[in-house]
Formats: C-alpha cells, structure tokens, sequence
C-alpha cells in the first residue's frame, strides 16, 4: 500500500501544480483533420503552422502529425463561414478538395469527406466548440465522475449489508470509494505531467476514459471482495479475518492477473497500432487498469485488513 499511497501522492502534487491542459471539448476551439499529399511529414507541418499563422493570422495554432501523411490541426474557434473561407485557402495552397458535408450540431459544426478528386488535400474531420459549451461539458464531466464514485461506492455497501462481521458493509463501500480514487488519480496525474512537459490535451474522451477505468476496476474488487464474504460464511469460527481475506486473494489471484493481462494486450495493440486520435483515450485506460488491478489486491484487500484491525483495538 506504501506504493500506491507515494503515487497517489505525486499524482495529487502534480495536478495541483500543473493542472490539466483542456482540450477543445472544454475551453472551445477548432479540430480539424486533413490527409496531404506524401511527402516529408515534419516539413509539412511546419508549413501548415506557418500557414494558419502567417496567412490566416492565427495565434495557439497546434500541428499534430500523424499516421498515413493525416495532420491533427488545434485552432481557436471559428464559424463554418471562417471554416469555408479557410478551407478555400488552404485549397489554394495545398492542392484540390471536394468535401461532402454533414449537417453541423447545434453548437458544433462537423464535417466529413469522401475521397479527394487529385492528389493533393483530403479533409477527414471538422469539429468546432464554442467556450460556452466547453464549460458545460467540463462541468457535466466533472459531475459524472463524482456520481459514479459515489453511486458504487453504495451500491457495494448495500450488497455487503448483510455481511456485518467482522467489518462492517459500510466500510466495504468507503474502501472501495478509495480504490476507485486511486485507480482515477494515478493516470490523471500523469496526463497533468503530460500536459506540463508535452501539451497533451485531456477532453471528453479523457473522461470516458475514466469512467472505464472505474468500471473495471470495481468489478475486479467486487470479485475479490464477494469471495472473502463467501470464505466468511464458511469459515469465520475456525480462522482469524487476515487469513480468510489472504486466503481469498490467493484464490482470485490467477483469474484476476489473467482477466486484465488480456485486456492489456488488446490494448496495448491499439496503443502501438490503432488511430493517432485513439492514442492517449487507449494510454488513460492502458495505466488505469493496471492501476485497478494492482488496487484490487494490493489495496482494497489490505485495507479490509487494517479496518479490522482498528475496530478490534479500539475494543
């Protein structure tokens, strides 16, 4: 537990002296994806950069260059007007474009195309968000974590009522509350160092992520958690309450490592070969579940342990 108390720690020093960089989901702006013509990707970037900065007038601008000659393009808000106007100029630079438009959400304008007519510029992806409904949308995320804490934290209480020896159901509830804690600031302290030495962005997808997280993560300590009540009906006379919860560990040890060592892989996979914009939404879940993992053994089981341990002394 001294492990995961340093890195929840260092998370918590490193959010509170960082911060996060929002994404466009949250304090507005402008994502737009195009695929070039082939050529030398770091150059082009510079060119696209110079473009939006010198030609359009641009300030902030981010250029991301990815997979299979795409370019991630992170500007400040602008209006479909702006967004066809810019789109005729860098037509007029970088070669020909025949986009079929979606219709725009309120409040976001979206576009997707099919292929390019020439050799030249392909746009895959327009997302426009105006500051109002970043905030909202930071605001909702914020609440959906929080009530998602809260909301397992009782349901596991009240599923555990009716084991009240030698630890109560509450506190079953209040320990898997500070493993869902744990699993969540561990990969969000990352992303505030991230955001620091690198400028990556957390946005919606950051926050689905951490939802993810918590799901698996409580159905892990669940598993664990259900077997020591099992063993607990079985045996409570016959063996103290630190043998029956090793005793559960060690029985749900083998499924537990081999349930998340599959999903790594699969992620992991993703990581090194999916989509660029899937990149850091694969990280968050990648470090996440590791997390979770190591808490449903290491953390929550030892806790149960201490909690018990506490009650028997203040006897």
């Amino acid at each position: 537990m001294s492990i995961s108390a340093i890195l929840v720690g260092l998370s918590i020093i490193a959010i509170l002296f960082f911060g996060f960089k929002s994404g466009i989901d949250f304090k507005g702006g402008t994502l737009w994806q195009v695929r070039l013509a082939a050529g030398d990707q770091q150059q082009t970037a510079d060119k696209l950069k110079e473009f939006f900065e010198k030609d359009i007038g641009m300030k902030n601008v981010v250029i991301f260059p990815a997979a299979d000659q795409n370019y991630l393009i992170r500007i400040e808000s602008i209006s479909e007007e702006n967004h066809q106007q810019y789109l005729n100029s860098l037509k007029s630079k970088f070669g020909n474009i025949n986009p079929v438009r979606d219709r725009p959400a309120e409040g976001t304008a979206t576009t997707a195309s099919g292929r390019s007519v020439s050799n030249g510029v392909e746009e895959l992806r327009f997302e426009s968000i105006g500051p109002t409904i970043g905030k909202e949308l930071e605001n909702k995320a914020l609440w959906a974590i929080a009530l998602v804490i809260l909301g397992i934290s009782i349901y596991v209480a009240y599923a555990f009522r009716k084991v009240s020896y030698p630890v109560k159901s509450w506190k079953y509830g209040l320990i898997t509350l500070i493993t869902l804690f744990h699993d969540v600031a561990i990969p969000s302290g990352l992303f505030a160092v991230l955001g620091w030495k690198l400028g990556i962005e957390i946005d919606t997808n950051f926050i689905v992520a951490l939802l993810v997280i918590m799901g698996f993560s409580v159905h892990d300590t669940i598993v664990v958690f259900d077997r020591i009540r099992e063993n607990l009906i079985i045996s409570r006379i016959n063996a103290k309450f630190s043998e029956i919860v090793n005793n559960s560990v060690n029985q749900t040890l083998v499924r537990s490592i081999n349930t998340s060592l599959t999903v790594l892989l699969v992620l992991l996979a993703l990581f090194l070969f999916g989509p660029v914009s899937l990149k850091y939404f694969i990280l968050t879940i990648l470090v996440g579940i590791i997390g979770g993992t190591y808490s449903s053994i290491f953390v929550a089981s030892p806790a149960l342990v201490i909690v018990n341990r506490m009650g028997e002394s203040s006897k």
